[in-house]
């Protein structure tokens, strides 16, 4: 079963100024099913201050939100929260998406995007 992962480039303007943020994943990776899945996102932020979410989609279908995380702080569509944990190093300023018993219907791209929101105002 192959995953594919997509790089995330998002802009947002503030004012006067445009800023955007520099998210970097690998390109693909196979997983057996039953396997454990572990993709890193490499961002230009700090993980402790803004939410990276995880999102996926599988081949025709829509996107599904599968959590965020800031900090110690972490959000998980509850569906999905036994099957998937999101974890930060504030040192590399990486975040990681763990899947475990990874099947064929959990075949998406998945995407990290960093949400608007800070670790202070997140709903």
């Amino acid at each position: 079963m192959k995953l594919k992962y997509h790089i995330d480039l998002p802009c947002y303007s503030a004012i006067k100024t445009v800023k955007c943020e520099q998210l970097t994943q690998p390109a693909s990776v196979t997983v057996q099913p039953g396997q454990r899945l572990t993709i890193t996102c490499q961002v230009s932020y700090s993980v402790s201050s803004y939410y990276t979410a995880w999102i996926r989609q599988p081949a025709g279908k829509g996107l599904e939100w599968i959590g965020s995380r800031a900090g110690s702080t972490t959000y998980y569509k509850d569906s999905l929260k036994n099957k998937f944990s999101i974890t930060i190093d504030s040192s590399s300023n990486t975040v990681t998406l763990n899947g475990q018993n990874v099947q064929p219907e959990d075949s998406a791209v998945y995407y990290c995007a960093r949400e608007r929101h800070n670790n202070t105002n997140h709903q």
